[in-house]
């Protein structure tokens, strides 16, 4: 095995065969609608809150997972447009939502209502506001009280004859927590005296918008929504929620071949592949960037059906919306983000650009690299909008680790520099946490709206990801050099008193980041 001991768990990892999605937890969410008093159709939806660790600072409408006493109560009534079989999910996983059993399944009517009722203090059946169903509403969300026992102490009736069924989504499996989501539409007109309104804590803030509007700051980047979201909004936009319905219960217009459509931020589209890469992470990004030309970065999957799938995917990509790759283009050398540079290649017949540290490992490898990618260079994809991507030269995870910024558009396709999932191993001598930081400075500074990393969902904020993955390792760092002033002095005797919060089987990676920390602290002539 060539490189150092990141590379060979990847390696290792790689012989062990495709990986197993982690399940989803069954969800709901309500999309309150509206007609404002100017006759605009309205939705209500809400920012997370930005410290979240689960999509923080995303935007959604009320919801949230299955809780174990949801089933525990009584539900009266039944929502409209349930009884229409739903879309299976395209995914990977084609298929999986039919195998994961019925729409309404046991409590996620109550759990629709219960988080409804949680995040803005709404329930069917209510139309007044109520100062002792306020206070119990505090209550739940302070953990004070259950939800079965609100309801009966309450005595609510909860019927959701004005629920109307509006599809199932299922989270792909590169995210941190997967959901199997059951969206439900119920109107809640503007006379009604009692309005949503939100309790500060795992929500920001909540409001009315206008669905073409939310899409406009969608694509202005001013916002992050996930594609059920945004498909939810271009459908009530289009045609409103009567005759949008039948979108709504099948939204398999937005699947482009065998994935679901992922598009954070216009003109990059996301498909995650499943790769041989470091738990918790299962997949890695590939992003096809460009509205008509267009560069596919990070084919890392090495199995064959995966490369298949991504290969079904640009081709729909193409005919449908008409981007073409035209070049393939990596981050780094990572086997988990080049498993399938030469799959790709061959099936798509265009060359591969990396940085010449890049090139180099590959070359080792038997992959070849056919032009190179330098600190700074430009390129301009032709399409409506042009796309320019600028080339940012940010070593540190590896020496030759590349990352792309959209110029103009507050965007950097970020690698392995930070991680919606998992974390990012420094492993001497290919990793140098001198030049990680630097590169992590470069980012705050350049402090772009949206990250799209290699590993899981997109992070906003990159300025304060950019500082909050300094101040950890600063803080790792100080915690070292105490050990190293106690008298610990190899990576194994530093390892308990440092890195005491991970796990046992995260210790050998371990090992290899508080080398890299003694040697920048050596170079600093801190030992």
């Amino acid at each position: 095995m060539k490189g150092g001991l990141y590379e060979q768990v990847l390696e290792r990892l790689a012989g062990k065969g495709l990986p197993e999605p982690r399940p989803p937890r069954p969800s709901a969410s309500v999309v309150l609608w509206r007609r404002a008093p100017s006759g605009t159709l309205e939705a209500f939806w809400v920012e997370r809150g930005a410290q979240l660790v689960f999509m923080g600072g995303w935007y959604a409408f009320p919801g949230g997972g299955l809780a174990k006493d949801d089933a525990d109560v009584e539900i009266a009534g039944h929502p409209s447009g349930a009884e229409i079989p739903a879309a299976g999910s395209p995914d990977s996983l084609a298929g999986e939502v039919a195998g994961l059993g019925e729409d309404l399944a046991p409590g996620i009517l109550s759990c629709a209502l219960r988080e409804l009722f949680e995040e803005t203090g709404v329930l069917p059946g209510e139309e007044k506001p109520s100062a002792s169903l306020a206070a119990a509403r505090r209550k739940l969300l302070e953990g004070e009280t259950a939800w079965p026992e609100l309801v009966q102490s309450h005595h609510l009736s909860l019927d959701v004859d004005s629920l109307v069924f509006a599809g199932r989504w299922l989270t792909p499996p590169f995210a941190p927590r997967r959901f199997d989501n059951r969206f439900f539409l119920l109107e809640w007109p503007a006379g009604r005296a009692l309005q949503p309104e939100i309790v500060p804590g795992e929500l920001a803030s909540g409001a009315w918008i206008e669905p073409g509007r939310g899409l406009a700051l969608w694509r202005q980047r001013s916002v992050l929504a996930a594609p059920p979201i945004l498909h939810i909004l271009q459908v009530l936009a289009d045609e409103g929620p009567h005759a949008g319905h039948s979108r709504l219960i099948d939204p398999s217009e937005t699947n482009l071949g065998p994935f679901r459509r992922i598009e954070f931020v216009p003109g990059v589209l996301l498909f995650p592949l499943r790769t041989p890469t470091l738990p918790p992470a299962g997949t890695t990004n590939a992003y096809l960037v460009g509205r008509g030309e267009a560069v596919l970065v990070d084919p890392g999957s090495p199995f064959e059906n995966e490369n298949q799938r991504l290969l079904d995917a640009l081709r729909e990509t193409e005919r449908r919306l008409g981007r073409r790759a035209i070049a393939i283009w990596l981050t780094h050398h990572h086997p988990d983000h080049v498993g399938g540079v030469e799959a790709m290649r061959n099936a798509l017949g265009v060359p591969v650009l990396a940085h010449p540290e890049t090139a180099a490992r590959l070359a080792e490898r038997g992959i070849a690299v056919d032009r190179e990618l330098s600190e700074g260079q430009e390129v301009e994809l032709a399409g409506e909008p042009v796309t320019r991507l600028r080339v940012l030269h940010t070593p540190g995870h590896a020496r030759g680790h590349l990352c792309f910024e959209l110029m103009g558009e507050d965007v950097v396709i970020a690698g392995d520099l930070v991680a919606g999932l998992g974390t990012v191993v420094i492993d001497p001598p290919e990793g140098d946490l001198d030049q990680y930081l630097a590169s992590l400075e470069r980012l705050r500074k350049l402090s772009p709206a949206v990250l799209l990393p290699g590993h899981g969902p997109a992070i906003r904020d990159g300025k304060g990801k950019a500082e909050e993955y300094i101040d950890h390792r600063r803080w790792r760092e100080a915690r070292i050099l105490e050990a190293w002033r106690n008298g610990a002095r190899t990576p194994r005797e530093i390892l308990p008193l440092a890195y005491d919060d991970v796990p046992a089987v995260a210790h050998p990676l371990a090992e290899r980041q508080i080398l890299a920390h003694l040697e920048s602290l050596r170079r600093r002539d801190d030992l």
